[in-house]
């Protein structure tokens, strides 16, 4: 029924083998771009976690390694999803909703905050996991498939469904604390909610409970009060985590001081983490800084305009979804680093050090190919043509 209505493309030749269907649809530049930022990782990952192994006993190569094997994982799983066709995505992301979620449920019972202040992890000795960064992809998935119901003739109320299950996520999170993945959270279902057809109205309510939302945190969240002051106060301590990370980025200036010879590295604690485009911008400069802005950029970008010709609801809601957390979260830690944003302890998809983050990463960056690959369906102009005859 669908071919009657929209036509088809032949992208897929008959017998065709699933790898070179695979190569030929799709986006090539996304990927490689993300095979940019993952050896950017790794090259900063050899300048920033050196201090942290040292100062931890471990051996100087210890958490690079590591964020190797993260992302050969994530890479891997990347590419497995990537294959998969919109209703398989739709699947699985559904279930790692459900266990992600059922994991962040059960953190304030078995959870652990590591003394950062905030129980985020789940620990297992040998590994640790942060259901939240697992619960992103899934619950893009979630909400795009009840958005999409509810535009079926007949359909269910999907619209509603999906802004109770935002909201149960995001109490959640605030009860850890983590206010920067709930307002991602947040945003990625706005977005998704306005190319669904939600009336501004709505959202700007959404918006103006945000707020609310922010100002009851402010007053009973000792943690969030803290970061929100540091952020206001004129003046920056230099000796905080913000402080030296901007006195990092002054210092690196256009072309850098030199690989090996920052010093950021050693004075900030999550320097191979939240703050590691400190790193690369004392060491390598503005250039390299701009470049991974860049990777950034085309991968969004390239995404959204792909999307533009998508018929399935489903994949196009999901989609935009994805891509627009995916850009906001590398946004939102640069702009932390810079102090144009308050601290939200939120990694750089892709760069940063982590399990957790590297891997989940590769999930909705699979999703995201998955979702934008080119397949047999009427362009737009084909489908307005043939609607005014």
């Amino acid at each position: 029924m669908t071919e009657m209505v929209f036509g088809t493309r032949p992208n897929n030749r008959a017998g065709d083998p699933i790898l070179p269907r695979w190569w030929r649809t799709v986006d090539r530049w996304s990927l490689a771009c993300v095979l940019g930022l993952f050896a950017i990782g790794l090259l900063l990952g050899l300048a920033a976690s050196v201090p942290l192994a040292e100062k931890n006993g471990l051996p100087p190569y210890y958490y690079v390694t590591r964020q190797a094997t993260f992302g050969a994982i994530a890479l891997f799983v990347m590419f497995v999803i990537s294959l998969m066709s919109p209703r398989q995505v739709r699947r699985i992301g559904v279930l790692g909703f459900i266990v992600s979620f059922v994991a962040l449920a059960a953190l304030p019972f078995i959870g652990t905050d590591f003394g950062k202040g905030a129980v985020r992890w789940l620990s297992f000795g040998f590994a640790s996991i942060q259901p939240s960064e697992f619960l992103k992809p899934g619950f893009v998935a979630l909400c795009a498939w009840f958005m999409a119901s509810s535009q079926e003739v007949g359909g269910p109320p999907g619209k509603s469904y999906s802004f109770v299950v935002a909201m149960i996520v995001v109490l959640m999170l605030a009860m850890q604390p983590d206010f920067g993945q709930a307002s991602l959270v947040v945003f990625s279902w706005c977005v998704m909610y306005f190319i669904a057809g939600a009336p501004i109205m709505l959202l700007v309510v959404v918006m103006g409970m945000v707020v609310g939302g922010g100002i009851f945190a402010y007053g009973a969240s000792e943690h969030f009060a803290r970061r929100i002051d540091g952020f206001l106060t004129a003046e920056i301590d230099p000796r905080t985590q913000i402080g030296y990370a901007t006195n990092a980025i002054q210092e690196g200036g256009i072309f850098g001081v030199g690989v090996g010879n920052g010093t950021v590295k050693w004075s900030l604690p999550d320097a191979h983490t939240d703050f590691i485009i400190a790193v690369a911008a004392e060491e390598f400069g503005l250039i390299v800084v701009l470049l991974i802005i860049i990777l950034y950029a085309i991968i969004v970008a390239r995404s959204l305009l792909r999307l533009l010709r998508e018929r399935d609801p489903f994949a196009r809601i999901a989609g935009v979804g994805l891509a627009c957390a995916f850009g906001v979260q590398a946004l939102i830690n640069m702009g932390v680093a810079v102090r144009l944003l308050p601290a939200k302890g939120m990694t750089l998809p892709f760069v940063s050090y982590g399990g957790s983050s590297v891997i989940a990463s590769g999930i909705a960056m699979g999703m995201l190919l998955a979702l934008t690959r080119a397949r047999p369906q009427g362009e737009i102009a084909d489908i307005l043509g043939r609607a005014g005859r």
